[in-house]
């Protein structure tokens, strides 16, 4: 996991744990439900958690908060210390890319390696793939993007260096400064391991990167976990449709806290979010007044608070509205979706696919695959996905 001190993969590696021993339920893990779960998923006793970050800090600290905000049950983090302790040890310093992720906290040798040349960063980061996978003697290697969201580069996937792979690898060649992201990508795919970017980073959505999955048959996916806000307007949004009903505005609210919220604070940090966020409803809708908009509200700790409200026209001109708040907890809500997303991606590179992984478009504010942003639609081709390979 890139971003493995954070509080989601601090979630996931607890629940890990849990689930391994049956301490917690699987509550929030489509892999859980019919039909997935008779699909030959890897076991929770199976998972090895390792991965990178940028802060030193101790992950105590992280279970500390989560533990205070009532994320964590202090039971499962007294049961699970051996778990955590294992985890903390697989933990390498990642890329530091941008003086604003990371804080006053930050590692210095991830300062060195933000600094190294785009191949010497790929060429280390696949060391380190490769130390856990022989370490633990691992089947394979899913790698997960959980860091904050970068700044914002307008036109990044417009750049010639990332419309071929043979361009990409003259531009590395020659130095080229590529965004963390796409860094890890390259380094976990060119290597042959599934990569899956749980955030609005750009990652494996290049041209040149999707050309060296389908190239080497490496399963990726992709971006921007859909978790909250947008998971209930995909939702929401195709019943306005379907009723004939004339959505006129759609605005939404968000405030957050956390470190993630601390980054979003920053302009070119959040407009790489709100343009996920706020695209989804066009697709769906049509033309639309709709707004976005993000507040970083420190008190709030890990938990998130989105107001939406909705102006809609029904017959005879009649004006109507519908405004909903949604109060949830961003990691307790992502991290049965990672652990969802690393076994689909391993149960892929089983089967030999290779490429944009479509089906897990569900899960996804941005589908890397593009398709329809209606949920009811997305859920409906990863059923039909699972029942391909059942029959």
């Amino acid at each position: 996991m890139i971003g493995a001190r954070g509080a989601i993969a601090t979630c996931v590696a607890y629940g890990v744990a849990g689930l391994a021993r049956g301490w917690v339920e699987p509550t929030g893990l489509v892999t859980s439900i019919d039909p997935l779960r008779r699909l030959d998923l890897a076991g929770f006793d199976q998972f090895v958690l390792g991965g990178w970050d940028v802060c030193k800090r101790d992950l105590s600290t992280t279970v500390s908060g989560l533990v205070r905000e009532g994320i964590l049950s202090q039971d499962l983090v007294a049961s699970a210390s051996a778990e955590g302790t294992n985890f903390e040890s697989r933990i390498r310093p990642g890329i530091l890319d941008g003086p604003s992720v990371g804080g006053s906290d930050l590692d210095p040798e991830s300062s060195r390696r933000g600094a190294l040349s785009a191949r010497e960063q790929i060429a280390e980061l696949r060391a380190d793939i490769e130390a856990f996978r022989d370490e633990h003697k691992l089947r394979r290697v899913v790698v997960v993007d959980l860091t904050s969201t970068e700044a914002f580069r307008g036109g990044l996937l417009e750049q010639p260096e990332l419309q071929s792979l043979d361009a990409l690898e003259r531009a590395l060649d020659s130095g080229v400064s590529l965004p963390a992201s796409v860094i890890y990508a390259y380094a976990s795919m060119g290597a042959g391991h599934p990569f899956v970017e749980f955030t609005p980073n750009a990652g494996a959505t290049p041209k040149a990167l999707r050309e060296l999955a389908l190239d080497l048959g490496v399963p990726h996916c992709g971006n921007d976990g859909k978790t909250g806000e947008t998971l209930f307007k995909t939702a929401l949004a195709p019943m306005f449709a379907a009723r004939a009903l004339s959505v006129k505005s759609w605005q939404g609210y968000n405030m957050l806290g956390n470190g993630d919220g601390a980054v979003l604070a920053d302009p070119a940090h959040r407009e790489g979010k709100l343009r996920n966020k706020d695209e989804v409803l066009t697709g769906i809708l049509g033309d639309h007044h709709s707004h976005v908009a993000i507040d970083y509200v420190p008190s709030l700790g890990d938990w998130k608070t989105a107001w939406d409200f909705i102006h809609f026209e029904g017959f005879l001109g009649t004006k109507m509205s519908m405004q909903i708040t949604w109060a949830g907890c961003d990691s307790a809500l992502a991290a049965p979706l990672i652990l969802d997303l690393a076994r689909l991606a391993d149960f892929s590179a089983t089967a030999g696919e290779g490429g944009e992984m479509a089906h897990t478009a569900c899960f996804f504010k941005s589908p890397i695959a593009g398709g329809t942003h209606d949920f009811n639609e997305q859920h409906r081709a990863l059923v039909e996905y699972c029942l391909g390979h059942l029959s």
